[in-house]
């Protein structure tokens, strides 16, 4: 019996490529892409906007906006973070082996692009109104904002020009609000559907 479900599966499964074209119209270059290829083509995936912080130096935080952010796994809780070899913020995550997830609000562009820059000036910081919340645990997350998480390293891995920081999640909180999105290289309030 299983037998000849699996046939009729697999017969009303089978499909010829050419019933829909997919060779003849394929838009797809015969040559490698390059990485300006590659960059148009993610900036077609939406995301949400993270800003990681970690503490820089005693009582100092420093903060980068993050999109390569995703959820790993429920069981243990854990999620990663891709950081450039370049960024200010690898070196801080290496030593310090904890960090801030804060999920930016719809509105919140400004603070984005404050913590998309190297240098993050005391006085446009005051200006934009950026606060901080410290764990008992001494993370600092940002206030103000969609969801918090605080998070522990548990392992790192160099990835072409990126580090990839996988973390246990120790707490996270959610509040009211809609989601500030990342697409087409612009930023877009969140409309839920009607």
């Amino acid at each position: 019996m299983s037998a000849i479900l699996l046939v009729s599966l697999r017969l009303a499964l089978r499909v010829s490529l050419a019933q829909y074209d997919i060779v003849r119209n394929s838009t797809m270059a015969s040559a490698s892409p390059t990485s300006i290829d590659f960059r148009q083509a993610c900036a077609h995936f939406a995301t949400g906007v993270t800003v990681i912080t970690a503490e820089r130096s005693p009582g100092v935080v420093h903060g980068m906006t993050a999109n390569s952010f995703t959820s790993v796994s429920l069981d243990p809780l854990l999620v990663l973070v891709c950081v450039a070899e370049t960024a200010q913020m690898r070196g801080i995550l290496n030593q310090r082996r904890r960090f801030g997830v804060s999920v930016l609000k719809a509105g919140q562009q400004r603070l984005s692009e404050f913590f998309a820059q190297t240098e993050q000036p005391d006085d446009v910081e005051s200006a934009l109104g950026v606060r901080f919340r410290w764990t008992v645990s001494g993370i600092p997350l940002l206030e103000d904002t969609l969801v918090q998480m605080a998070c522990n390293i548990v392992n790192t891995y160099v990835a072409g020009d990126h580090t990839i920081f996988l973390a246990e999640v120790d707490s996270v909180e959610v509040f009211p609000g809609d989601p500030l999105i990342f697409y087409g290289r612009r930023y877009h309030d969140f409309t839920p559907g009607l």
